[in-house]
């Protein structure tokens, strides 16, 4: 696997840039590209779903975002240590009937030595909301750095 900086331990300014890779990664909606942030033997809990190692990982993210269409994230850090780092993250979304959603979270997320993520934890609750009260209208892909972010959005 190729390293990943930055590497822990963290400061708060890496931390942020962490984060914020991690975000625009995520918003490109391409499992193989994500799955490279991750360690060979990554173990995942998302939601009430549970992946381990990359082939899943990959196969994880195809499902989600043949079912999550026009996909749009914002990550915000929450706290860190030298090796972990903890976020809160709302993403929006609609099925493939037009229905709306904010997808409301917090993520643990431990690295190893060479930057790659080896655990991921993820809990996540849906809201429906209406087309009008989406928040995020930029292109696809990343979010634009002049964009607000989570707390900017009372969000």
């Amino acid at each position: 696997m190729t390293a990943r900086p930055p590497f822990p331990p963290f400061t708060r300014e890496t931390a942020m840039e962490k984060v914020r890779l991690a975000e625009d990664g995520w918003n490109t909606r391409d499992p193989e590209k994500v799955a490279l942030a991750y360690s060979e033997d990554s173990r995942w809990r998302n939601r009430a779903e549970f992946a381990t190692g990359h082939d899943e990982i990959v196969a994880f993210l195809k499902r989600k975002w043949s079912r999550e269409l026009d996909y749009r994230l914002i990550k915000e850090l929450w706290a860190f240590t030298e090796n972990r780092i903890a976020v809160r993250f709302a993403y929006e979304w609609h099925d493939d009937s037009g229905n709306w959603f904010r997808s409301y979270g917090n993520e643990n997320w431990e690295f190893d030595e060479q930057g790659l993520m080896r655990l991921r934890y993820a809990c996540i609750n849906d809201l429906p909301i209406q087309g009008a009260e989406r928040k995020y209208h930029w292109p696809l892909g990343r979010r634009p750095d002049d964009h607000p972010e989570l707390s900017d959005l009372g969000l």
